[in-house]
């Protein structure tokens, strides 16, 4: 079994599409760990905010599997790919899978948004902090407490909304 840490984020229906992936990455892949929830403004263009959140999960899976099943759930979520920065309805990332290196078509581990947005170093530093960038080999614990968050806003929400009764 490997550990592995998804990037999970929204912009649309936020509420809904974040609870239906975590159903559909639970029922995938098994018991999820999770950060917390996070709210960030969209970075590289001009959209609505977004729900943010990491999970990690164990699995027998290839990074390869586990992308193609990542991408049905976004599909299954109404995600339609386009290229260049654009709101969507699901984005679900591969950030990290054990300490595995690569760089092979179409597939980057460990994922560079790590040490890029806020929205992803926050939430893995929170859930896997005293673990090590495989290629820095720096704790995501120490990667995030010197992080430059100018211009990346990231706040934790309270999630799931309450129901209203």
């Amino acid at each position: 079994m490997v550990r592995v840490y998804v990037s999970v984020g929204s912009n649309i229906d936020r509420d809904q599409n974040i609870a239906t992936a975590l159903r559909l990455l639970e029922a995938s892949f098994g018991e999820l760990q999770r950060s917390s929830v996070y709210e960030s403004e969209a970075v590289g263009f001009d959209s609505d905010p977004f729900y943010n959140l990491v999970v990690g999960f164990d699995t027998r899976d290839s990074p390869r599997e586990i992308q193609d099943m990542m991408h049905c759930i976004e599909e299954a979520s109404g995600r339609i790919r386009t290229t260049g920065l654009s709101a969507r309805t699901l984005d679900l990332d591969l950030l990290l899978y054990d300490d595995m290196v690569i760089d092979a078509d179409g597939l980057v581990l460990p994922r560079t948004d790590i040490s890029r947005y806020a929205f992803v170093l926050g939430p893995l530093a929170e859930i896997a902090g005293e673990q090590r960038h495989p290629v820095s080999g720096e704790r995501y614990a120490d990667m995030w407490s010197a992080f430059d968050v100018a211009g990346q806003t990231l706040s934790r929400i309270d999630w799931p909304p309450a129901t209203a009764s």
